[in-house]
C-alpha cells in the first residue's frame, strides 16, 4: 500500500489513540547503538557519505530542463572526482549511495569509486518519492537498483538511504526483506541506533542523517519550502 492509501480516515484530533500510536511506531528508534569505546582512543568517530544523485532530481520530476540536466552532470564532472582525490589524499573511506540510474549513466565512475575502496549504496531507482508508490513497486525497484549497482560494484550494496529520505510505510519491511544491515534515511537520534517496527527489534542499524549537513538544502529546497527546510547560504 502506499502513504496516501494508508492514511487513517478522518481528521487527526478524530484518531482513537491506536491510530496514532501505531503511526508513531511503525519505525522508530530503539537501543542505542554507540559503542562504550571508540578503536584508538578516538573521542568520537565520524562516518562521510555522498548521495550521488547526479541526472536523477530533474529525471524523477520529468524535467526536461537542460539547465537541470547540467547542474546534474556536474557531479559527475567536477563533484566526485574532486571527492575521491580528496579521500585519496586523505586515505579515507566513505559511503557513495547512487541511484541506479545515475549508476547507469555513470558506469565508469561507480566501478572507479568502488575500486578506491568505497563503499557503495542505494539510493533508489531513478530519485523516486517512495511515500507515492505501492509496496511492490517499491519493493521491485529497490530490488532492480540493487542488482545494478551489485553488478557495477562487484560486491552486494548492504545498506540503503532513500531518496530524498523518505520512507514509506513500507520502506523498513523492505529493508528487511532486502536483508540489508543498515539504514541511513531517519533522524531520531545524533548517533546508530536499532530500528524497532511496531516495538519489535529488527536487528536493522539506523545510520541517521540531518538535513544541515546536506548541500541539498541550500541549492534544491527553496522549491519545496513546505516540505523541507531551507536556510540560504548567506545565514
Amino acid at each position: 500500500m502506499s502513504d496516501k492509501k494508508s492514511h487513517p480516515k478522518g481528521e487527526p484530533w478524530q484518531w482513537k489513540e491506536p491510530v496514532w500510536r501505531g503511526i508513531v511506531e511503525r519505525a522508530r528508534a530503539g537501543r542505542s547503538l554507540r559503542p562504550k569505546t571508540w578503536p584508538n582512543e578516538a573521542r568520537c568517530a565520524v562516518a562521510l557519505s555522498f548521495d550521488a544523485d547526479h541526472e536523477t532530481i530533474p529525471l524523477r520530476d520529468a524535467d526536461p530542463s537542460p539547465m537541470r540536466i547540467s547542474q546534474g552532470q556536474y557531479g559527475n564532472r567536477q563533484g566526485v572526482p574532486r571527492l575521491r582525490a580528496l579521500m585519496q589524499r586523505e586515505a579515507i573511506p566513505v559511503t557513495f549511495f547512487y541511484p541506479a540510474v545515475s549508476a547507469l549513466l555513470h558506469p565508469d565512475e561507480v566501478r572507479g569509486v568502488a575500486a578506491d575502496g568505497h563503499e557503495i549504496g542505494i539510493h533508489s531507482w531513478i530519485h523516486e518519492r517512495n511515500t507515492t508508490l505501492p509496496y511492490k513497486a517499491e519493493r521491485d525497484l529497490s530490488l532492480r537498483a540493487a542488482e545494478v549497482l551489485s553488478k557495477l560494484a562487484g560486491r552486494d550494496p548492504v545498506g540503503m538511504r532513500t531518496a530524498s529520505w523518505d520512507f514509506s510505510v513500507n520502506t523498513l519491511r523492505i529493508i528487511r526483506e532486502m536483508k540489508l544491515l543498515y539504514d541511513s534515511s531517519l533522524m531520531a537520534d545524533d548517533e546508530p541506533y536499532e530500528l524497532t517496527a511496531d516495538g519489535e527489534p529488527t536487528g536493522i542499524v539506523e545510520l541517521p542523517p540531518e538535513w544541515i549537513k546536506d548541500d541539498a538544502v541550500y541549492f534544491n529546497m527553496e522549491r519545496f519550502s513546505g516540505l523541507r527546510p531551507y536556510t540560504p547560504p548567506s545565514a
